[in-house]
C-alpha cells in the first residue's frame, strides 16, 4: 500500500476512476444513481475532495465489488486523512508543495534536472536559507520552517528503502554563488557526499555540452505499485504543474535520457565537482 497520505489519496482516486470506467458510466450517471452530484464523483476521482468510508460503501455496493476491494478502499480513505510529517510546519510549506512532498516520500524512482540551483535534496541549510530569504516574502519563522522541511526531506536518500535517485545538474548551478564562498564550499562538499550514497547518481551537464533537450528544471517520480503512474513535476514561484499523461511522461523521459547522454559520466562529474570545490577553497 502507498506510504504517505498524499500517495494513498492518489491511489484511491485512481481506483475509483477505474471502477467507474470499467462500468462505462459518466460521473453524472454515477452521481444520479446515488443521489449525489456528478461533481462530487469527479472530486473523489481527482483527489480534490475527501472521501468518507460511507461513500466507499455506497460506491462499492453500486459497482458490486468484492468485500476485499471495499475494505482496501476504505482503508485508503481513512489513511488519506492523516497528516504527513511535513504538514506540522504549517505556513512554512505552501499547500501546492505539500502535495509534491507527499508524492516524493512514496517514490521508488527519482529523476531530476536542475539548471540553475543545487537540487533541494542535496542543499545545505545555509544554502537553502539564502534561497528562501532572497525569493520568498515570508516571516523569518516561516523561512526557518521551510528550511527544516527541506533538510528533513533529505532523509529519504538515506532510508533502507531509498529511491533510485538520479540527478543531472547544470554546471552553472555549481558555479552560481548563493550566499558567499564559504556557503558554496560547504554546499559543494555536501553534493559530493550525496553522490557517494549507494542509490544516488549525479551527473553534471558542462557548459560545453552543446545543445540538450530541456528548457527548464523538472522532476520525474516513479512509484512501486504498477497501478500508480509516473508523474512529471515542474514548479514556479506561486504554484506547480503535475503531468501524468502517457505523452508527457514519455517526452520528459526522452528529454532526461538526452540530458544524461549529454552530461559527463558520474565519475567525470565527480572530478568536475571536485575542481569547483578547489576554486571555492583557494
Amino acid at each position: 500500500m502507498a506510504g504517505s497520505p498524499t500517495a494513498r489519496r492518489r491511489r484511491l482516486s485512481i481506483e475509483l476512476k477505474k471502477l467507474r470506467e470499467h462500468s462505462a458510466l459518466t460521473c453524472a450517471q454515477v452521481g444520479a444513481a446515488l443521489d449525489w452530484s456528478g461533481s462530487k464523483v469527479n472530486r473523489m476521482e481527482t483527489g480534490s475532495g475527501r472521501v468518507q468510508p460511507s461513500d466507499i460503501d455506497a460506491l462499492c455496493r453500486f459497482y458490486d465489488t468484492s468485500d476485499e476491494l471495499r475494505e482496501f478502499l476504505k482503508s485508503l480513505a481513512r489513511q488519506a486523512k492523516l497528516r504527513g510529517w511535513w504538514q506540522v510546519h504549517g505556513s512554512g510549506v505552501p499547500e501546492w508543495f505539500n502535495i509534491y512532498i507527499g508524492l516524493e516520500q512514496d517514490a521508488s524512482t527519482f529523476r531530476q534536472y536542475q539548471c540553475e540551483l543545487v537540487p533541494g535534496l542535496m542543499q545545505t541549510g545555509a544554502y537553502a536559507s539564502e534561497l528562501h530569504r532572497a525569493g520568498a516574502h515570508m516571516p523569518a519563522e516561516d523561512i526557518d520552517r521551510a528550511v527544516r522541511v527541506r533538510m528533513e526531506r533529505q532523509a529519504m536518500l538515506r532510508r533502507s528503502d531509498a529511491p533510485d535517485a538520479w540527478f543531472v545538474v547544470n554546471e552553472g548551478a555549481l558555479r552560481n554563488v548563493i550566499g558567499d564562498r564559504a556557503v558554496m564550499r560547504d554546499q559543494i562538499e555536501h553534493v559530493l557526499a550525496a553522490a557517494e550514497l549507494p542509490t544516488v547518481t549525479v551527473q553534471v551537464l558542462p557548459f560545453d555540452s552543446g545543445t540538450y533537450p530541456a528548457t527548464g528544471s523538472f522532476t520525474m517520480l516513479g512509484f512501486p505499485a504498477a497501478e500508480d503512474p509516473d508523474i512529471v513535476y515542474r514548479d514556479g514561484i506561486t504554484d506547480a504543474t503535475y503531468l501524468e499523461g502517457e505523452h508527457h511522461v514519455r517526452e520528459y523521459t526522452r528529454a532526461f535520457d538526452g540530458l544524461r547522454a549529454a552530461a559527463l559520466s558520474p565519475r567525470r562529474s565527480t572530478h568536475l565537482i571536485e575542481a569547483v570545490l578547489k576554486e571555492y577553497t583557494t
